[in-house]
């Protein structure tokens, strides 16, 4: 939703957007790999997947959208946060808007639809009082 208002912004004018729902699954390691290894044929754990709902599936009870699901690794999350020297809850804050917006249809497979998406998440992140996870730690 929020990745939605800072790509859309109501340019002054409050409009109601209906709610969306989203389904989070923590995951192991073990499971991120054979997930990531079924549906995207890496064979290793990763931080974020996930899986978009079809069109016809979107529209859920009480008007709210069902965008689909998340698997998030808590050991690979964790663990990039480290090496990273990011704070754990800024970390898994980018997992979850960088998954988001995956599910409302944003990749980064080029350096514009990268930049595309890397800059909205920046302005997500900011709106939660989170840094730009793409600036370098010291």
């Amino acid at each position: 939703y929020l990745a939605h208002i800072a790509l859309h912004p109501a340019r002054g004018k409050r409009r109601a957007i209906a709610p969306a729902v989203v389904s989070l699954r923590v995951v192991t390691s073990s499971e991120s790999r054979k997930l990531n290894s079924a549906w995207r044929g890496k064979d290793k754990p990763t931080n974020v997947l996930s899986f978009p709902v079809g069109d016809e599936e979107m529209m859920i009870e009480e008007g709210a959208y069902q965008l689909g699901d998340l698997a998030i690794c808590a050991q690979v999350v964790a663990r990039e946060a480290k090496e990273q020297g990011k704070l754990s809850a800024a970390h898994w804050a980018h997992m979850m808007i960088h998954g988001v917006l995956h599910l409302l249809g944003y990749d980064h497979e080029n350096a514009r639809d990268a930049e595309v998406m890397e800059s909205i998440e920046v302005n997500v992140l900011k709106k939660f009082g989170f840094p730009d996870p793409y600036v370098e730690s010291l």
